[in-house]
C-alpha cells in the first residue's frame, strides 16, 4: 500500500446522506405532519423501507425546498403537484420555474431601503403617530424588521417620497392614506386589464398546456422580460395627457368669473332606491351593518365621478375630431 493511501485518500463517491424524517423536517422547515400530507397527496416521494425505518434522503429535501418556494409565490398545492409530475414524467421543470420567477420577480428597478424612526418622525410632523405607523405598515408603504423596533423597511422609497412631499404640502396623513387606497384600486384594475389583454393576444400559445412545456416556458418568460416595462410606460403617457387634460379644465374652471355648475340639475331630489337583498348582505359582511349606508354612498360618488370624467375625456376627443377635419 503506497503511504498516499496509508495516509488515507479520499474516497471516489461520497456516500449519499440518510435522514429520519424528524431530521429531514428539521433541515427543511416543514413539520413532520406537513411531510406526511405531502406523501399522502403525492407530493413528496415515498422513503426507502430500513427494517423498521423509514429512510429520506436529497431528492426528498430538495423537493420540500421547491415546495416551499412555490407555496411562497402563492401556488396551491393542486398546481404544485401538475409541476411536479410533469417534472417527474420527464418534461422539464426549469423552463416552468424560471417563468414563475421572472413573473414573481420585482417589476421595477426600485431598490428597498431602510428608514430610521427617529427620521420617519421627522419626516412627518416630528411626533409620533402609531396610528399612521400603523395604516402605513397596513398599505406596505412600511415594513416591519424582525427585533428592530426603530427601523423600518420601505420597499418604495419613491412612494415614501411622495407621501413626505404631500404631507409638507399640508396634506393629512389620513387623505393621504385613503388616497392611496383608492389609487391602488384603480391601478390594479389597469394591470389586470393589461395581463387580460396580454394573455389573449401573447401569452395563450405558451400557456395552452397545463403545465406548459418547459420550452414554452421558457419562451414565455423571455417575453415577459421584453413586455415587462410596456405597462408602466403606456400608463405614464395616459396619465401625462390625462393630466394635462384635467388640469387645464380645472384650471378654467377656477378662473372664470362665473363657473359652469356641476353636472346635473340643480332641483334633482334625493329618493330612496332599492338594493337587492344579496348586495346589502354582501355588503354587510363586508362592512358591517352600521357602515352599509356610508359604503353605499361612496361607492356610488366613485362611480358617479369616474363615468364624469370619462364623459369629459369623450366630449375632448369629439371636440379634436371636430377640429381636424379638413376644411
Amino acid at each position: 500500500m503506497s503511504e498516499q493511501t496509508a495516509q488515507g485518500a479520499p474516497s471516489a463517491q461520497a456516500s449519499p446522506v440518510e435522514y429520519r424524517i424528524e431530521d429531514l423536517a428539521h433541515h427543511s422547515g416543514a413539520t413532520v405532519r406537513t411531510i406526511r400530507a405531502y406523501q399522502d397527496r403525492g407530493l413528496l416521494p415515498r422513503p426507502e423501507r430500513r427494517g423498521r425505518s423509514n429512510v429520506y434522503g436529497d431528492t426528498h429535501l430538495a423537493r420540500l425546498r421547491q415546495i416551499a418556494d412555490l407555496l411562497d409565490r402563492g401556488y396551491t398545492l393542486a398546481s404544485i403537484k401538475e409541476l411536479l409530475e410533469a417534472w417527474d414524467a420527464g418534461r422539464g421543470l426549469g423552463g416552468v420555474l424560471g417563468l414563475v420567477a421572472e413573473v414573481d420577480g420585482p417589476w421595477t428597478d426600485e431598490e428597498a431601503d431602510r428608514i430610521s424612526r427617529a427620521d420617519l418622525d421627522a419626516t412627518f410632523g416630528g411626533k409620533p403617530d402609531e396610528d399612521a405607523i400603523r395604516e402605513a405598515i397596513e398599505l406596505g408603504v412600511l415594513e416591519r424588521i424582525p427585533d428592530r423596533d426603530d427601523e423600518f423597511l420601505v420597499p418604495s422609497p419613491q412612494e415614501l417620497a411622495v407621501a413626505a412631499e404631500l404631507y409638507e404640502a399640508g396634506v393629512p396623513l389620513t387623505a393621504i392614506s385613503g388616497h392611496l387606497r383608492e389609487l391602488r384600486v384603480q391601478v390594479e384594475h389597469i394591470a389586470s386589464r393589461f395581463l387580460e389583454f396580454t394573455t389573449e393576444h401573447v401569452f395563450a400559445r405558451y400557456l395552452e398546456h397545463r403545465p406548459p412545456t418547459d420550452a414554452d416556458a421558457s419562451e414565455a418568460a423571455a417575453m415577459v422580460r421584453r413586455l415587462r416595462p410596456l405597462a408602466q410606460q403606456t400608463v405614464d403617457a395616459e396619465l401625462a395627457r390625462a393630466m394635462r387634460l384635467f388640469a387645464t379644465r380645472h384650471l378654467q374652471h377656477h378662473l372664470s368669473p362665473e363657473p359652469p355648475p356641476l353636472p346635473g340639475p340643480p332641483d334633482d331630489e334625493a329618493r330612496p332606491v332599492a338594493l337587492p337583498a344579496g348586495t346589502i348582505r354582501a355588503v354587510q359582511q363586508l362592512v358591517g351593518a352600521e357602515n352599509v349606508a356610508a359604503f353605499v354612498a361612496a361607492a356610488t360618488e366613485r362611480e358617479v365621478q369616474t363615468r364624469t370624467l370619462d364623459a369629459l375625456a369623450s366630449n375632448h376627443s369629439e371636440i379634436s375630431e371636430i377640429g381636424q377635419v379638413p376644411r
